[in-house]
């Protein structure tokens, strides 16, 4: 019983600092209240230590030799642009009007209207890169009402407002395991859209090089493209300088072959976009931990 009450005491002191920013933020406008969030959480990454150290330590295994100015302005910048995105998410029935916000293009867009019209179910494949969200978003925009994939947080109040968000942004919304995974056949069997982000580690995966390193992979989405016969797209919510607009990019569907070929071509992709705009990627996954 205490140990319950002390568990449950210290969710809440987790949960007070992204509690007190939403509220005090309550009567702006949305871009406003998105900054205020994204400098906040800047402002951990840049003052913090122990987000610097864990940041760093990811960025050094890719940039061995960024100086440390510029980890620090890497890290803020990448903490500005994650605050938006956890406000984006949590907000994301209001998120999803503003559709002229979402710039959408590549062959995969066609790619994937052609398979609604079929009837046949797709595969969207991303990472915790810019704003991923907004790939649903520009989906759904065009009647391609696409569910998702996600891990259940620990904490009960992040948990609540998590599975809030991103059910506005489609369903459904299907938990990692034994039930989401019947769940999600089910699903793409009957012509609907999945997004996967394929960027955590996942421990019974295989290791496949991502940015250059080894890291535990999984090969669901890949091996369920090629048993069920359907497209596996990348595409990407890439979050514009301005901060309040994206380019959503659907790149061409990752051709047929084998799971570990097809995973290893979104791992390439997913790092050539990284590599091109690494403060749109969250660092802070431990992504190679214990690999």
């Amino acid at each position: 019983m205490l140990q319950r009450s002390f568990k449950s005491v210290w969710n809440h002191f987790r949960y007070l600092p992204l509690l007190s920013v939403l509220t005090v933020s309550r009567a702006r406008r949305f871009e406003k209240r998105s900054r205020a969030l994204g400098s906040a959480v800047g402002f951990v990454m840049r003052w913090f230590p122990p987000a610097q150290w864990r940041f760093d330590r990811e960025v050094l295994r890719v940039f061995p030799q960024m100086p440390r100015h510029d980890r620090l302005r890497l890290g803020q910048a990448m903490g500005r642009a994650m605050g938006r995105t956890l406000f984006e998410i949590y907000h994301c029935a209001e998120f999803q009007t503003r559709q002229d916000k979402f710039h959408a293009s590549g062959p995969g867009l066609a790619a994937l209207a052609a398979a609604r019209v079929a009837g046949q179910g797709a595969v969207i494949v991303s990472g915790h890169f810019g704003q991923w969200e907004a790939v649903r978003a520009a989906l759904n925009a065009r009647d391609m009402e696409t569910g998702a994939i996600y891990r259940r947080q620990p904490n009960p109040h992040y948990q609540r407002r998590l599975l809030a968000g991103i059910e506005a942004g489609g369903k459904p919304i299907l938990e990692t395991g034994r039930a989401g995974t019947k769940s999600l056949v089910r699903h793409l069997r009957v012509g609907g859209f999945m997004a996967i982000l394929l960027d955590e580690k996942y421990a019974e995966g295989l290791r496949l090089p991502f940015l250059g390193h080894p890291a535990l992979t999984s090969l669901a989405a890949a091996e369920l493209a090629l048993k069920y016969d359907l497209l596996m797209v990348p595409a990407y919510g890439i979050r514009r300088a301005d901060g309040d607009s994206f380019d959503v990019i659907f790149e061409d569907p990752i051709p047929h072959s084998d799971a570990t070929t097809m995973t290893q071509a979104f791992n390439d992709s997913l790092s050539a976009r990284i590599l091109a705009d690494p403060d749109q990627w969250y660092w802070m996954l431990r992504r190679w931990n214990n690999v």
